[in-house]
């Protein structure tokens, strides 16, 4: 190989190596607040809940793993903000809630509550209501002048 071709291929090189570096470290912009709307509903009935990542990793010092998890539902506790992570509509992909005559019917079939549990969570707006309420119940069962909200409106504005 001549020096001007090998010079070539290192710059090559080099400049690829640069491309791959720098997007290997980058990581998802997170929005201060988001605004937890989905494409997949076409209408909602209540008011977006309007969600602030910021406050509850920085102010409450709430940790990733206590709402981002594994397909087995275990705590991804190694995130920190900014990381790559799915949405939940990924996993939990029917939009709305678990029909009601569909809870009906497996309560007929005494299905365990394992496996109802598992049918109920397959629905989006079931797990995030699950890990939401769930966590704001608790907060507030331990504090109770805490202003976690557990009721529907104080996390869903009135639409006009």
């Amino acid at each position: 190989m001549t020096k001007p071709s090998i010079f070539v291929l290192m710059m090559a090189v080099g400049v690829a190596l640069f491309f791959t570096a720098g997007t290997s470290g980058a990581a998802t912009k997170v929005d201060d607040v988001i605004k937890m709307d989905h494409k997949a509903y076409s209408a909602h009935k209540k008011g977006i809940v309007e969600f602030s990542h910021k406050k509850h990793n920085e102010e409450y010092k709430i940790g990733c793993g206590e709402c981002h998890h594994d397909a087995n539902g275990k705590p991804l506790n190694n995130l920190k903000m900014g990381d790559d992570v799915k949405g939940c509509m990924e996993c939990h992909k029917i939009p709305g809630q678990i029909p009601g005559e569909l809870k009906k019917e497996m309560r007929e079939k005494k299905v365990s509550k394992k496996e109802f549990k598992a049918k109920e969570l397959e629905y989006h707006a079931e797990a995030i209501h699950e890990n939401c309420i769930a966590c704001h119940k608790a907060v507030k069962k331990k504090n109770p002048d805490t202003t976690a909200p557990t009721t529907c409106a104080k996390c869903h504005p009135k639409t006009k």
